[in-house]
């Protein structure tokens, strides 16, 4: 799969974490920067993570910051985005399973970088349920 991400400077070092394991699983990694922990403006890089999911040039996006808030607020601006705040394994599953979340956020100040590799592993691994979910995320969808 080709995976989109980017993080501001209080994301860096994730990012890179989370890169070397998504190519050692095999994925193909577009990084989108920050290149260093020096302080920038996380819109800028996390936007064209957002347009690339958008667009289809990579198929899902990773985006990370401190808190990842900022990050997803950024992302979800995005048509087509659905971009999914994601703290623990389970809110990964979810954002996955019932919202087909295309993008994630994490947090490297609110998690250990084990439990950041954890989230995305279980967000890549989680297919999108469908059923009655597929009418709500086609409503997102609308509205944006």
């Amino acid at each position: 799969m080709k995976i989109g991400i980017g993080s501001d400077h209080a994301g860096y070092r994730y990012k890179e974490e989370i890169k070397r394991w998504l190519v050692k699983q095999g994925h193909e990694v577009q990084d989108f920067g920050t290149n260093s922990e020096i302080s920038v403006d996380y819109p800028v890089f996390i936007h064209p993570v957002a347009v690339a999911v958008a667009a289809g040039e990579v198929e899902r996006g990773v985006v990370l910051g401190g808190s990842g808030n900022g990050e997803a607020i950024v992302a979800n601006r995005v048509k087509g985005i659905r971009c999914a705040l994601c703290w623990n394994e389970e809110s990964a599953r979810l954002g996955r399973e019932h919202n087909d979340a295309n993008m994630i956020s994490l947090g490297q100040r609110m998690m250990p970088v084990e439990t950041a590799l954890e989230v995305v592993r279980a967000w890549l691994d989680t297919p999108f349920e469908g059923g009655r979910h597929a009418r709500r995320v086609r409503m997102i969808d609308e509205i944006a």
